[in-house]
C-alpha cells in the first residue's frame, strides 16, 4: 500500500447545446468550414458588444438544479485578461466573484462503495477559438469563439483515478440526460482540467497541486492522473519533489503516456478581473426560474423507476441508465411491444456485444423498431433464439435490415404445427421404451433427451412447443 494520499480536483468544460452563440447570433454548429461562423462581436472588434443569451442562463439553472446546487438570483460577468492567439479580444468574458452556480454534490459509486462529490461552483463563460498547427505555420479558427461554455469546478474530493472518472461519467451523464449538451468528448464538447497532488497519509496539508490540462477522453485522462501521481511520489521519495513538483500546466502525451510541462500555473491575480462593464448583472426573474427548474429524469432516478415498475435488477438498470441512447433506445422498444425481459437480453447483451471500434447504437443502422420486431418473433415462437442471433448478425453486417425478410430468405421460421410434431414425437418414444419407462419411475431429466431426439429428426420444430407436447405423452 502506498504511504501517499492522492488529491483530485476536476474543472471540466461543457459546451452548452444552443443554437446561437453566447453573447451573439452566430451559429454554434460544428464543422463548418473555418472562421464561416463569425460576426464582430466574437471576432472582437472594436465597437461592438456583447450582449447575452438568454437560453444560456437557463441551461446553467437547469445544471444547478441537477446537482441540488444553490442558484444565485443574481451573478455577474467579468473579464479574464491573458494573450493566445485563438483569443481575439485578449480577454476571455466569463464569472468569477458571483457564478450563476453555487455549491451542489455529485454522488459517485465505486467498488460498491457510494461517495459525495462536492461541486464548489458552476459558471458561464465564452470559448476561445482553435489553433491548428500544420508543417511550418499555425492557423487560427475563430468558429467556436464565443461559444457558449458552463465551467464547473468540484472539489478535491476525489482519491484516485478511479474515483476521478466515476465522477467525469456520472457528470457526462447528467448534463447528456437533461439534454443541455451533447458532451461529444472527441468534438471537444466536454473537456476536462485535471488537479493533482499528493500528500503523506495522515497530513490534513494541501501541496503543490499540478493541473493537466485539455484532456477530452476517459482513457487518456485516467492514465494521465496515474502518471503524475507515480511521477510527484518518486520526486517525493527520491528527495526531489521541491524542485520537480511546481505549481504548472502539464499536457499528457497520449503516445508516450506521459505529462510534460506546458507553462507556469498563473493565480487568479494574473487575470485582472474585473467586472466586464459592457454587460449588465445578470438578475434572473421567477419565469425563467420556473423554466431553469423542470428539467427530464435524471440516470439515477430513470434506474430507479426501472427498477420499481419493470421489477428488473440493479445491475441491468445500471447498464441500461449508463448512457442516455442506450435508455432512449430501451424505451422505444418497450414502446413497439418488445417484452422487458427481451428488451433486456437482445439490448444490452446481444446488440452490444457485437459493436466493436467505432460503431455504436448511434451509427450500426440498427433501430430499435427492427430489434423490437426480433425479440417480438422470439416471444411469439416464430424463430427460435439461435436462430435470432444468426439475423442480429447480418443485421449489423449490413447496417440494418427487414426482420421478416430476412426470417424466410434463412428458412429461420419454426414450425409450430402440433400434428407435425406430435408425429415425430410418437416416433422417438416408440424407438426408445426403456428411456420412456426410465422417465416415468422419475428421471425427469430425460426430458432433454426427448427433446433433442425430436429436433434431430426434424428441421425447424419449436422447441419449446416440443417439450410441452412432449411432456403431456409422457404424462
Amino acid at each position: 500500500m502506498s504511504s501517499f494520499e492522492t488529491i483530485i480536483g476536476l474543472e471540466v468544460h461543457v459546451q452548452l447545446n444552443t443554437n446561437t452563440k453566447i453573447f451573439c447570433s452566430c451559429a454554434t454548429s460544428f464543422g463548418e468550414a473555418p472562421n464561416s461562423n463569425v460576426c464582430p462581436t466574437c471576432l472582437g472588434l472594436p465597437g461592438a458588444l456583447p450582449v447575452l443569451n438568454r437560453e444560456v442562463v437557463k441551461k446553467a439553472i437547469q445544471f444547478g438544479t441537477a446537482i441540488n446546487a444553490q442558484i444565485n438570483q443574481n451573478s455577474i460577468f467579468a473579464r479574464k485578461n491573458y494573450f493566445y492567439p485563438d483569443l481575439p479580444k485578449a480577454y476571455q468574458i466569463s464569472q468569477f466573484d458571483i457564478p450563476i452556480v453555487g455549491k451542489g454534490n455529485i454522488e459517485i459509486e465505486v467498488n460498491g462503495q457510494k461517495r459525495n462529490i462536492g461541486v464548489t461552483r458552476a459558471h458561464m463563460e465564452e470559448d476561445a477559438g482553435k489553433n491548428i498547427h500544420e508543417d511550418e505555420y499555425s492557423k487560427v479558427d475563430l468558429n467556436r469563439a464565443c461559444t457558449p461554455l458552463l465551467e464547473i469546478v468540484s472539489e478535491p474530493d476525489m482519491r484516485d483515478s478511479d474515483e476521478a472518472i466515476a465522477y467525469l461519467k456520472k457528470l457526462h451523464s447528467i448534463v447528456r440526460f437533461i439534454g443541455i449538451s451533447d458532451a461529444n468528448m472527441q468534438e471537444g464538447s466536454f473537456r476536462c482540467d485535471a488537479n493533482v497532488s499528493i500528500r503523506p497519509k495522515g497530513d490534513s496539508k494541501l501541496y503543490t497541486r499540478v493541473e493537466i490540462k485539455n484532456l477530452n477522453s476517459f482513457k487518456f485522462i485516467q492514465k494521465a492522473i496515474e502518471y503524475e501521481v507515480q511521477r510527484q511520489i518518486q520526486a517525493w521519495e527520491e528527495g526531489r519533489y521541491k524542485e520537480e513538483v511546481r505549481q504548472e500546466t502539464r499536457l499528457f502525451d497520449t503516445q508516450k503516456g506521459i505529462t510534460r510541462s506546458m507553462r507556469g500555473k498563473e493565480e487568479s491575480a494574473d487575470y485582472r478581473y474585473f467586472p466586464d462593464p459592457d454587460l449588465l448583472p445578470v438578475y434572473i426573474d421567477e419565469e425563467l426560474f420556473k423554466e431553469g427548474r423542470m428539467i427530464a429524469e435524471l440516470p439515477d432516478e430513470k434506474k430507479s423507476r426501472y427498477i420499481r415498475e419493470l421489477n428488473i435488477k440493479e445491475s441491468d438498470a445500471e447498464v441500461l441508465t449508463s448512457d442516455l441512447e442506450m435508455a432512449t433506445y430501451f424505451e422505444k422498444m418497450l414502446e413497439k411491444g418488445a417484452s422487458v425481459k427481451g428488451s433486456i437480453t437482445w439490448l444490452s447483451v446481444e446488440l452490444l456485444g457485437r459493436l466493436k471500434g467505432e460503431v455504436s447504437l448511434h451509427n450500426c443502422g440498427i433501430t430499435s423498431s427492427m430489434l423490437s420486431l426480433l425479440v417480438k418473433r422470439i416471444d411469439e415462437g416464430k424463430i427460435s433464439g439461435k436462430s435470432a442471433k444468426e439475423i442480429l448478425d447480418v443485421l449489423v453486417e449490413q447496417k440494418g435490415g427487414d426482420i421478416d425478410k430476412l426470417i424466410d430468405s434463412l428458412g429461420l421460421e419454426q414450425i409450430n404445427d402440433d400434428d407435425s410434431i406430435i408425429q415425430i414425437i410418437d416416433t422417438v418414444l416408440q424407438a426408445n421404451p426403456e428411456k420412456v419407462a426410465e422417465y416415468k419411475s422419475g428421471k425427469d431429466k430425460l426430458i432433454g433427451f426427448f427433446v433433442g431426439q425430436v429436433m434431430k429428426n426434424s428441421k425447424g420444430f419449436n422447441p419449446g412447443r416440443v417439450n410441452e407436447l412432449l411432456k403431456k405423452k409422457l404424462s
